[in-house]
């Protein structure tokens, strides 16, 4: 690593997990490349990251497509100033992100604060 070099910032995952299956060795590698992108410091912007104020400061939603298995994945993430912390994946299957993957979200990202 250079003297200017940041170290790379920590994954935590406080649910979910990327394996085939369910997804497929393409969407894995996919969703390994863009986090591994985060964590070297990277912002990531549309169509592969978006933000999601409604679950809080410095919350995306990682958007993985998935061409051999026909389906939509995401993946919530907070970035922190030493941490991208996971807090939930899941299938997307409607155009609006579910309520419960938005509650669900926002109770591990404060229980992990408060740790």
């Amino acid at each position: 690593m250079k003297k200017s070099q940041k170290p790379d910032k920590l994954l935590v995952w406080l649910e979910g997990e990327v394996k085939t299956p369910p997804f497929s060795a393409a969407a894995r590698i996919e969703a390994g490349q863009l986090l591994r992108r985060l964590q070297q410091g990277e912002i990531l912007t549309m169509p592969s990251s978006r933000p999601m104020p409604m679950i809080g400061t410095h919350c995306y939603e990682l958007r993985i497509g998935d061409s051999e298995a026909g389906k939509q994945w995401r993946i919530i993430y907070r970035i922190d100033f030493d941490a991208i912390v996971i807090a939930d994946v899941f299938q997307k299957t409607t155009q609006k992100t579910p309520k419960r993957a938005i509650d669900n979200s926002k109770r591990r990202l404060k229980l992990y604060d408060e740790i």
